[in-house]
């Protein structure tokens, strides 16, 4: 069985010492989907939400979040993120929006943390952008995709 890293002996917190590990290339792909009303997402791929473009200021505070995670998550190492890609997948059929956060960095520990919170802060910025005209829109489908780099290798889930 694994230990959880992130308790000592007596039961602790503590943050991985990471110092022994080796720099390699991570990368971390997480998701999230937002449904909605289809007028609400008619309304945004037409760009017709009055604050603004929605997708492209969720996709900036998207990109802020994996870069201030440590700040939200007590036991995250502070990380020099390399590069945060963030994608909409659109779908009609579902009235929702897929989110695609890709996260890459050379370092001693990975980026999955970084991914799922910039997935999850992307939803919530479409949420807050949108609300005045949807208040019943649903975050769900939050997860690790993809995971490559490090000790532990590969981890793909998929869609």
């Amino acid at each position: 069985m694994n230990k959880l890293t992130h308790f000592d002996n007596q039961g602790s917190a503590i943050m991985v010492d990471v110092s022994e590990k080796a720099i390699t290339t991570r990368i971390a792909k997480a998701m999230a989907t937002i449904k909605m009303k289809q007028e609400t997402l008619n309304l945004i791929k037409d760009k017709e939400i009055a604050k603004g473009d929605v997708l492209n200021v969720a996709r900036v505070a998207g990109i802020m979040a994996v870069k201030r995670t440590p700040h939200l998550i007590p036991l995250c190492h502070p990380l020099n993120i390399s590069s945060v890609n963030i994608d909409f997948q659109i779908n009609d059929e579902t009235s929702s929006i897929d989110i695609i956060v890709t996260v890459k960095i050379s370092a001693q520990t990975g980026v999955e943390m970084e991914a799922l919170t910039g997935a999850t802060i992307t939803a919530l910025t479409v949420y807050d952008m949108c609300k005045a005209v949807d208040k019943g829109m649903i975050i769900t489908n939050i997860k690790l995709l993809e995971k490559h780099g490090g000790k532990s290798g590969s981890f793909i889930k998929g869609i």
